[in-house]
Protein backbone atom coordinates (compact mmCIF):
# COMPACT_ATOMS: atom_id res chain seq x y z
CA UNK A 1 0.00 0.00 0.00
CA UNK A 2 1.37 3.40 -1.05
CA UNK A 3 0.38 6.10 1.52
CA UNK A 4 0.06 9.73 0.31
CA UNK A 5 1.41 11.29 3.67
CA UNK A 6 4.14 13.47 3.61
CA UNK A 7 7.14 12.00 5.20
CA UNK A 8 7.75 13.62 9.04
CA UNK A 9 11.26 14.04 10.19
CA UNK A 10 12.06 13.77 13.84
CA UNK A 11 11.79 17.71 14.38
CA UNK A 12 8.10 17.91 13.44
CA UNK A 13 5.45 18.94 15.34
CA UNK A 14 2.28 17.18 15.62
CA UNK A 15 -0.17 19.60 18.06
CA UNK A 16 -2.46 16.59 18.67
CA UNK A 17 0.31 14.64 20.42
CA UNK A 18 -0.46 14.84 24.14
CA UNK A 19 -2.68 17.57 23.74
CA UNK A 20 -4.34 18.01 27.31
CA UNK A 21 -7.75 18.22 27.34
CA UNK A 22 -9.61 21.35 28.63
CA UNK A 23 -11.80 24.48 27.82
CA UNK A 24 -9.01 26.15 27.39
CA UNK A 25 -6.50 23.79 25.39
CA UNK A 26 -9.21 22.36 22.75
CA UNK A 27 -10.43 24.64 20.04
CA UNK A 28 -13.22 22.99 18.51
CA UNK A 29 -13.43 25.68 15.54
CA UNK A 30 -17.03 26.93 14.40
CA UNK A 31 -18.61 23.97 17.01
CA UNK A 32 -17.68 26.38 19.87
CA UNK A 33 -20.57 28.57 18.88
CA UNK A 34 -23.39 25.83 17.67
CA UNK A 35 -25.72 25.47 19.90
CA UNK A 36 -26.75 21.79 18.44
CA UNK A 37 -23.06 20.22 18.76
CA UNK A 38 -23.51 20.93 22.57
CA UNK A 39 -27.11 19.71 23.27
CA UNK A 40 -26.40 17.29 20.87
CA UNK A 41 -23.63 16.04 23.04
CA UNK A 42 -24.44 16.62 26.10
CA UNK A 43 -27.79 14.69 25.23
CA UNK A 44 -25.58 11.33 24.92
CA UNK A 45 -23.56 11.86 28.27
CA UNK A 46 -27.28 12.67 30.11
CA UNK A 47 -28.58 9.64 28.66
CA UNK A 48 -25.85 7.33 29.87
CA UNK A 49 -26.63 8.86 32.91
CA UNK A 50 -30.40 8.40 32.95
CA UNK A 51 -30.03 4.98 31.57
CA UNK A 52 -27.75 3.88 34.55
CA UNK A 53 -30.14 5.21 36.98
CA UNK A 54 -33.20 3.51 35.25
CA UNK A 55 -31.43 0.02 34.43
CA UNK A 56 -33.81 -1.68 37.24
CA UNK A 57 -36.67 -0.47 35.51
CA UNK A 58 -35.93 -1.75 32.49
CA UNK A 59 -39.91 -1.77 31.20
CA UNK A 60 -38.85 2.48 31.38
CA UNK A 61 -35.91 1.97 29.29
CA UNK A 62 -35.88 3.82 25.42
CA UNK A 63 -37.24 7.02 24.60
CA UNK A 64 -39.96 8.75 25.30
CA UNK A 65 -41.94 6.30 27.83
CA UNK A 66 -41.03 8.58 30.67
CA UNK A 67 -42.75 11.35 28.97
CA UNK A 68 -46.04 9.22 28.21
CA UNK A 69 -46.18 8.11 31.85
CA UNK A 70 -46.22 11.11 33.70
CA UNK A 71 -48.66 12.70 31.26
CA UNK A 72 -50.86 10.02 31.31
CA UNK A 73 -50.41 10.18 35.51
CA UNK A 74 -51.10 14.07 35.12
CA UNK A 75 -53.95 14.26 32.44
CA UNK A 76 -55.94 10.54 32.27
CA UNK A 77 -57.66 10.05 29.08
CA UNK A 78 -54.89 12.03 27.75
CA UNK A 79 -54.80 10.82 23.58
CA UNK A 80 -51.70 10.07 22.07
CA UNK A 81 -51.51 12.62 19.10
CA UNK A 82 -51.28 14.80 22.30
CA UNK A 83 -48.12 13.45 24.07
CA UNK A 84 -47.22 13.26 20.43
CA UNK A 85 -47.31 16.84 19.76
CA UNK A 86 -45.80 17.75 23.27
CA UNK A 87 -42.95 15.74 23.50
CA UNK A 88 -42.27 16.25 19.57
CA UNK A 89 -42.49 12.79 18.70
CA UNK A 90 -44.39 11.72 15.34
CA UNK A 91 -47.71 9.25 15.55
CA UNK A 92 -46.10 6.11 14.89
CA UNK A 93 -43.42 6.45 16.92
CA UNK A 94 -45.98 7.01 19.79
CA UNK A 95 -48.15 4.16 18.82
CA UNK A 96 -45.48 1.98 19.35
CA UNK A 97 -44.03 3.34 22.78
CA UNK A 98 -47.94 2.82 23.80
CA UNK A 99 -48.55 -0.79 22.64
CA UNK A 100 -44.94 -1.36 24.65
CA UNK A 101 -46.30 0.14 27.42
CA UNK A 102 -49.32 -1.62 27.30
CA UNK A 103 -48.24 -4.72 27.15
CA UNK A 104 -45.39 -4.12 30.15
CA UNK A 105 -48.96 -3.60 32.09
CA UNK A 106 -48.10 0.09 32.51
CA UNK A 107 -51.06 2.36 31.04
CA UNK A 108 -54.33 0.97 29.21
CA UNK A 109 -56.43 2.67 26.32
CA UNK A 110 -60.09 3.24 26.06
CA UNK A 111 -61.88 4.70 23.04
CA UNK A 112 -62.09 8.17 23.77
CA UNK A 113 -66.02 9.86 24.96
CA UNK A 114 -66.11 12.97 22.96
CA UNK A 115 -64.56 10.85 19.74
CA UNK A 116 -64.73 6.86 19.81
CA UNK A 117 -61.96 6.49 17.36
CA UNK A 118 -59.30 8.57 19.38
CA UNK A 119 -57.46 6.44 22.09
CA UNK A 120 -57.40 8.02 25.54
CA UNK A 121 -54.61 6.44 27.94
CA UNK A 122 -54.65 5.81 31.89
CA UNK A 123 -52.19 4.38 33.85
CA UNK A 124 -52.82 1.33 35.58
CA UNK A 125 -51.77 0.47 39.57
CA UNK A 126 -48.12 -0.98 38.30
CA UNK A 127 -47.95 2.16 36.42
CA UNK A 128 -48.84 4.42 39.59
CA UNK A 129 -45.74 2.02 41.07
CA UNK A 130 -43.76 2.71 38.51
CA UNK A 131 -44.22 6.45 38.45
CA UNK A 132 -43.23 7.02 42.07
CA UNK A 133 -39.82 4.68 41.35
CA UNK A 134 -38.84 6.97 38.22
CA UNK A 135 -39.95 10.01 39.97
CA UNK A 136 -37.56 9.21 42.38
CA UNK A 137 -34.45 8.65 40.29
CA UNK A 138 -35.24 12.09 37.95
CA UNK A 139 -35.25 14.07 41.07
CA UNK A 140 -31.92 12.36 42.16
CA UNK A 141 -30.56 12.92 38.37
CA UNK A 142 -29.80 16.68 39.70
CA UNK A 143 -26.70 15.01 41.19
CA UNK A 144 -25.26 14.31 37.51
CA UNK A 145 -24.55 18.16 37.23
CA UNK A 146 -23.36 18.64 41.09
CA UNK A 147 -20.91 20.72 39.91
CA UNK A 148 -22.68 23.66 38.97
CA UNK A 149 -24.67 26.00 41.25
CA UNK A 150 -28.41 25.94 41.86
CA UNK A 151 -28.30 29.64 40.29
CA UNK A 152 -26.65 28.39 37.33
CA UNK A 153 -28.64 24.93 37.07
CA UNK A 154 -31.89 27.09 37.04
CA UNK A 155 -30.70 29.50 34.37
CA UNK A 156 -29.77 26.83 32.39
CA UNK A 157 -33.68 25.09 32.87
CA UNK A 158 -35.36 28.40 32.59
CA UNK A 159 -33.21 28.72 28.96
CA UNK A 160 -34.05 24.78 27.96
CA UNK A 161 -38.10 25.45 29.03
CA UNK A 162 -38.65 28.23 26.86
CA UNK A 163 -36.41 26.77 23.62
CA UNK A 164 -38.21 23.35 24.51
CA UNK A 165 -41.87 25.29 24.45
CA UNK A 166 -41.02 27.56 20.87
CA UNK A 167 -40.34 24.55 19.23
CA UNK A 168 -43.50 22.62 20.79
CA UNK A 169 -45.68 25.27 20.02
CA UNK A 170 -44.01 26.48 16.61
CA UNK A 171 -42.14 23.62 14.77
CA UNK A 172 -39.72 23.81 12.38
CA UNK A 173 -38.64 21.61 9.62
CA UNK A 174 -35.98 19.53 9.46
CA UNK A 175 -32.92 21.35 8.46
CA UNK A 176 -34.80 24.79 8.68
CA UNK A 177 -34.12 25.69 5.27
Amino acid sequence: MVSDAPKDSADDIWPGEGLEVSPETVDLDVLNDTFSYFIRDLNIALSRDWDARLEDVPEMLGTGKVSVLFLANNYPGIHPSTIAQVIMRDRAEITRTVTAMEKAGLIYRRPGRKDSRAWSLFLTEQGETVLEKVRTRILESRAFLSDISDEEYEQAMSILRKIYWRLVMTPRPAGGR
